[in-house]
C-alpha cells in the first residue's frame, strides 16, 4: 500500500511498520545500530547518547510548552550525550557529558513505555519500548494531525535524507524485507531542521545547574529516571530562550509545577487545567509499566490498549482502510 508519510511530502509505506516509533532491536539477534536520529553528530566526532533509545524524537521549546499547558508533561523525557572530548565535557555521576559553556546540553523527547506490539507482519505481539502516543493495535499515532503532533515526527524521514543519514524505513527494509521508503529525495532542507546555533535554546537546551543533575545522569543511563529527574530538565527546556543560554526562572518554576503538580503518582482523578483528552497519558504509562513488570512469558494482545489507553481517554486511530488507494 502506498500511503502519505507524516511529512506530507514523501511516499512511504507505514502500514504495519511504526519502525520510527518503536525500539525494535530486540527482534534481531544482533543490533544494527541506532543511526543519527536524535543524536549529536558532526564531521569530526559522534557523541553517543547516555540513554539507549534508538530513535529519539527531539521536541522544540514551544512544543514542550504546549505539552505542559495540556497537562501531559509526563510524556516527556530528556536525552544527554557523552562528550566527544574533554574540552566540551562536564563530569556528572562519573560520566563525561557534552556541554556548552560548562552547561550540559540535552534534548527533550517522548517516552517509550513497554507495549505489546507486532510490527513488520509478525503474528505474535512482543513487549517493546513504544512511543507513548502509538496505538499498539493499529500502529498509528494517536495525535497525528493535531497541534500536539511534533514537527520532528512530521518531517521524518525527510530530515534523515537531508542529512544523508540512513532512515528507519531503510533499516526495516534491510532487517525484515518489503518496501517502506517509496521516495528517497528531498527538495531543499526541511524548514524545521535546526542545526548548530539555530538549535540552541530552541531544540538543544543547556542546563544551568550541573550539580542538580547528580544522580539524574546515572538513572538515565540505567533507564530509570524519576519524575523529578524529568521535571528538572523539562523545566529548563521550557524556560529557555532560542539562540541564547538564557533561562527564565519564572517559566522554569511554572514548568516544574505543571509537570509535578499535574498528577500525583497514583491513578487518582487528575485535577487542574487538564482536558479529558489529555489526562490519560501519565496513568497509561504507569499501567503499561506495571503490566510489563508483572508479565510472565505470555504477552497480551495489542487490543489490551483499549483498556489501558482508550478507556482513560486516549483518542482512537482511524485504521488503514481509509488510506487505501
Amino acid at each position: 500500500m502506498r500511503v502519505e508519510s507524516v511529512a506530507d511530502r514523501m511516499e512511504v509505506n507505514c502500514e504495519g511498520c511504526a519502525g520510527c516509533c518503536i525500539d525494535w532491536r530486540a527482534l534481531l539477534e544482533e543490533s544494527r545500530g541506532t543511526g543519527a536520529r536524535g543524536s549529536m553528530a558532526d564531521d569530526e566526532a559522534r557523541r553517543d547518547p547516555v540513554d539507549a533509545d534508538a530513535n529519539f524524537v527531539p521536541l522544540t521549546r514551544d512544543e514542550i510548552r504546549t505539552f505542559l499547558e495540556r497537562g501531559i508533561g509526563e510524556a516527556l523525557t530528556p536525552r544527554f550525550w557523552h562528550a566527544a572530548d574533554e574540552s566540551e565535557a562536564v563530569t556528572i555521576d562519573g560520566h563525561e557529558i557534552a556541554a556548552v559553556a560548562d552547561r550540559p546540553v540535552f534534548f527533550v523527547g517522548l517516552r517509550k513505555p513497554p507495549k505489546p506490539v507486532a510490527p513488520f507482519g509478525r503474528e505474535a505481539e512482543t513487549w517493546l519500548p513504544t512511543c507513548v502516543f502509538l496505538d499498539p493495535t493499529t500502529l498509528q499515532c494517536r495525535i497525528h494531525g493535531d497541534d500536539r503532533f511534533p514537527d520532528e515526527c512530521g518531517a521524518y524521514p525527510a530530515h534523515n535524507l537531508a542529512l544523508e543519514q540512513e532512515t528507519e524505513c531503510e533499516r526495516v527494509e534491510a532487517a525484515f524485507g518489503g518496501e517502506r521508503l517509496l521516495e528517497a529525495s528531498v527538495d531543499g532542507d526541511p524548514e524545521t531542521l535546526l542545526l548548530g546555533s539555530q538549535a540552541l535554546g530552541g531544540k538543544l537546551f543547556c542546563h544551568p545547574d550541573p550539580d542538580r543533575l547528580e544522580g539524574t545522569i546515572e538513572r538515565l543511563a540505567a533507564g530509570e529516571p524519576t519524575r523529578e529527574d524529568r521535571a528538572t530538565c523539562v523545566a529548563v527546556a521550557a524556560a529557555s530562550s532560542p539562540g541564547t543560554l538564557a533561562v527564565s526562572e519564572h517559566h522554569r518554576e511554572w514548568a516544574r509545577e505543571r509537570l509535578l503538580g499535574a498528577q500525583d503518582e497514583t491513578d487518582e482523578e487528575a485535577t487542574g487545567e487538564e482536558s479529558a483528552d489529555d489526562a490519560w497519558v501519565g496513568p497509561a504509562i504507569r499501567e503499561w509499566q506495571r503490566r510489563y513488570a508483572r508479565a510472565d512469558d505470555e504477552v497480551p494482545s495489542a487490543a489490551v490498549a483499549v483498556d489501558v489507553e482508550e478507556a482513560r481517554g486516549a483518542p482512537e486511530t482511524p485504521g488503514w482502510e481509509c488510506l487505501e488507494d
